[in-house]
Order: C-alpha cells, then sequence, then structure tokens
C-alpha cells in the first residue's frame, strides 16, 4: 500500500515545481529546512492522492511515510494522520493518533506540515484535558516543535480561549527566528479577530519589545488608523 501510494505520488511531480520549491521552503546550508527533498507535487494532488489511499493505510504504515526524505510523501503522511483523528469518534483511537504524532514529531519539520496539523492534532486532543504538553514543545529547542505549541493554540482560539495563546506568546516573544514571529504574530491576529478588546490588551503591554514582524502580521486587520499607530510607537 505504502509503494502504491507514493507510486501515485511521483506519477505527479511537476520538475518546474520541484527546482522551484526547495528556493521556497529555504532548503539550502544553514536555512530552516536545510537538506529537505522536494518532488515538486502540489497540495491539491497530495490529498487527492492521499483520499484514493488513506483508507488502505494503517498507522504502522504511517510510521514509514512520516520518516521519509521526501517532503511531499511526509506531507501525504501528514494529512492521513489529520484525517483519521478528524474523523474518529473513538476517544482511544484519538489518543493514539496523537501520541503517534509526538514519537514522530522528528518527521513534522517544515512549517507547512506543522501549520497543517498541530492544531488538529494537537490542539484537537488537548481541548479538553491538561495542557502541559504545549508548554513543554515551547520550551523544546526544535523551532518546529515551538511552532507547533504556539500554532497547536489555533483549535482553542476557534472556542474563544485564549489564555494559553497569550502565554506561548510571552514565552516566545523574544525568539530570533522570524518563523515563529509570524506564528505568533498569526495566532494573535486570529484572537484578534474574534476579540479585539483582549488582543489590544495584550499588545498595549508588549508591542514596544515586539519583533516587528510579530507586530504586523498581528495588527494586519487592524483599522488603518489604528495599524498605523501601533507601528510608530513599537
Amino acid at each position: 500500500m505504502i509503494a502504491a501510494l507514493k507510486q501515485d505520488l511521483e506519477n505527479c511531480i511537476n520538475p518546474e515545481k520541484a527546482a522551484f520549491f526547495p528556493r521556497f521552503f529555504k532548503t539550502g546550508k544553514g536555512q530552516y529546512g536545510e537538506g529537505d527533498i522536494f518532488w515538486g507535487i502540489t497540495v491539491p494532488n497530495v490529498r487527492s492522492v492521499v483520499k484514493y489511499h488513506e483508507k488502505s493505510i494503517s498507522l504502522e504504515d504511517v510510521q514509514f511515510l512520516i520518516n521519509d526524505p521526501i517532503h511531499e510523501v511526509r506531507l501525504a503522511a501528514i494529512f492521513i494522520l489529520v484525517n483519521k483523528f478528524t474523523k474518529t469518534k473513538d476517544e482511544n483511537e484519538k489518543k493514539d493518533i496523537y501520541e503517534f504524532y509526538l514519537d514522530n514529531i522528528r518527521g513534522v519539520n517544515n512549517w507547512d506540515l506543522v501549520d497543517g496539523s498541530a492544531a488538529q492534532i494537537v490542539g484537537g486532543y488537548l481541548f479538553d484535558k491538561e495542557r502541559s504538553k504545549i508548554y513543554e514543545l515551547v520550551k523544546s529547542n526544535s523551532l518546529w516543535e515551538q511552532r507547533i505549541a504556539m500554532i497547536a493554540t489555533f483549535y482553542f482560539i476557534r472556542r474563544n480561549q485564549f489564555e494559553d495563546t497569550f502565554q506561548i506568546a510571552e514565552i516566545l516573544l523574544h525568539h530570533p527566528h522570524d518563523l515563529i514571529h509570524k506564528a505568533v504574530g498569526w495566532m494573535l491576529r486570529e484572537v484578534g479577530n474574534r476579540d479585539i478588546e483582549q488582543l489590544e490588551t495584550f499588545l498595549n503591554q508588549h508591542y514596544a519589545t515586539m519583533p516587528r514582524t510579530m507586530l504586523r502580521y498581528a495588527i494586519e486587520k487592524f483599522p488603518e488608523p489604528v495599524r498605523q499607530a501601533y507601528l510608530k510607537k513599537g
């Protein structure tokens, strides 16, 4: 089954995108995606292949996919995990998928892989449970685990729970990498889409020391005069 899925992915290879994606995902020496390998397959094509094969793919099969050196194969693994998690009503199965994800977290090693799974699986599982795991992840030395912690709170935000988002944002407030600045700013903006007063309270405490990218992302939807005022003060 794994071989058939990978063959169908290979049939979707686009040489032009295979040349472009390594630059887009920063795979050069010293960059965040260093060494990642791309076949040049679009997300819709990966989803189409996954849809055809996912019913025949077990968690044991996903183990091989999520550790594959090819980015789009790992992306297929992510889509399969998310689909399995969101479709099942069995709490034991959800727990198994969540734990599998954490056990194989090293394969979730680029921003698209994180952003396509962290809220659904990590946030989704922890929503009605004790949430110390996201605080373990945010204190990791791994950029991707830190981003997973931040994006996981999107699940909470969508249900109007913002405390963990603000706490994780404070921990990451002075992080050196712009991928974290963007993730934090994005989640803060999502809070603001639901409760502008709570976002403004947070910003008024931190805007002066926030990285500019983080601030710009957070205030992107503000009225222009308000946005400019924050940028001038920041």
